[in-house]
């Protein structure tokens, strides 16, 4: 499924690439305002013209819907909420590990943020979305899940912070 210019009425989750030669290195103007409430930027207004880095000129978008997010940006996103609790997201403590009173909670929080033990078996997908430690002889699990906005559903490109909502839940190995 494609549109050429202008952008569809949809437009998140799909992928504006170069007409002439199918590049996904393309440029638009654009005016942006920091959001301090969601720490991210928002395009307040795109202007008319596109640029081809690879072509080196003025272009006209084609916008494609992507076979599958890309893994790399949805670990950024992941990583960004994970290790600095910044982006479009929300961390939840179980009660559990909230029992275990304030001090293991810091810890807890610091350990998942440098937390960087992920391997291929642990980390299938490559999302850092998951991982599991030992805290005072307790284990630890931290989970990242993908929402639409509403939370109504799981979101349809968890590599796109306008559709996703991230929820990191901190745990108890025993509370999964």
């Amino acid at each position: 499924m494609s549109n050429i210019d202008p952008e569809p009425l949809e437009g998140l989750g799909q992928v504006p690439v170069c007409v002439t030669c199918g590049s996904e290195r393309v440029l638009r103007d654009a005016w942006a305002c920091w959001n301090i409430s969601t720490g991210l930027w928002e395009v307040q207004s795109v202007q008319n013209r596109a640029y081809c880095e690879a072509c080196e000129a003025d272009t006209k978008l084609n916008w494609l819907e992507p076979d599958e997010p890309p893994v790399e940006v949805i670990r950024a996103l992941n990583d960004q909420l994970r290790c600095h609790g910044r982006g479009n997201g929300r961390i939840v403590v179980t009660n559990g590990v909230q029992a275990e009173g304030e001090a293991f909670l810091r810890g807890a929080i610091q350990v998942m943020r440098d937390f960087d033990g992920f391997s291929d078996e642990n980390d299938v997908y490559g999302e850092h979305d998951f991982g599991a430690f030992d805290l005072e002889g307790q284990k630890l699990f931290f989970k990242i899940d993908y929402y639409d906005p509403s939370f109504t559903q799981g979101s349809e490109n968890p590599a796109n912070p306008g559709k996703t909502v991230r929820v990191l839940t901190l745990m108890l190995a025993n509370e999964y």
